[in-house]
This record gives structure tokens, C-alpha cells and sequence, in this order.
């Protein structure tokens, strides 16, 4: 049986959505234009990442703190370092680096100690 996805990773996509909504219609919030997106952007990955593994692959894996650091330093590396580089719409910023190392520890920390509300019956 297919594992459905968490309430919490559909209400992160509509955040998301209604985000990018806010920014093309030029309405500008600024500390959820600016870092919450950063702040939510580790779980999601991370869940994701768990849920393809374990929902769709049928493995029983669990993302660990190396992991969690890893994707960490990669999305921070890729977005914050490379992409501006290559793009004048993307800006190195490192309180972006700190809104992904903040979301990335949160979900390890709730993750491995349960504390996350499991909405999944």
C-alpha cells in the first residue's frame, strides 16, 4: 500500500504557491518573501527525499543527520553560490545559509524525536 503524502509537505507546496502568487502580482512581505521559503525549503526536501524512498520505492529509510547537513550545504551551495553566479534573478545571501541550516535542524530534530505530528493513519 502506497504511503500517502503528509498534510504538512501539501501545506508547505501551497505556502509556496501562494508565495510566487504574492511576487508576481508584486506584493512583497518581507520576511516571507525573503526567509521563509529558505526556512522550508530543507523539510520539504528532505521529506520528499523520505517520502520516494520509503512511499514509492518501498526502502525504510529515515534521513540521518548527514544527510540532513549534506542537502544543507548543497541547496545552500547551489542557490546561494552557483546560481547567482549564473543569473542576475538569483542573490547569494547568508541568511538564506542560516533559514536552511534553521529548517534543516528543525526537521532533523522533530524528525528523530517524534515530536513532528504524524498526520498519517
Amino acid at each position: 500500500m502506497k504511503k500517502r503524502i503528509s498534510y504538512w509537505f501539501l501545506l508547505g507546496l501551497v505556502t509556496w504557491a501562494v508565495i510566487i502568487l504574492l511576487r508576481k502580482n508584486a506584493i512583497y512581505i518581507p520576511y516571507l518573501n525573503d526567509h521563509f521559503t529558505d526556512l522550508i525549503t530543507i523539510p520539504m526536501y528532505c521529506y520528499l527525499i523520505e517520502y520516494i524512498m520509503n512511499g514509492m520505492l518501498g526502502y525504510c529509510w529515515k534521513p540521518d543527520l548527514k544527510f540532513v547537513l549534506t542537502s544543507i550545504l548543497y541547496v545552500s551551495f547551489l542557490f546561494e553560490v552557483l546560481c547567482p553566479k549564473l543569473s542576475g534573478l538569483f542573490t547569494g545571501d547568508f541568511f538564506d545559509v542560516l533559514a536552511y541550516f534553521a529548517g534543516g535542524m528543525f526537521y532533523y530534530f522533530f524528525k528523530t524525536h517524534n515530536v513532528v505530528i504524524n498526520d498519517e493513519k
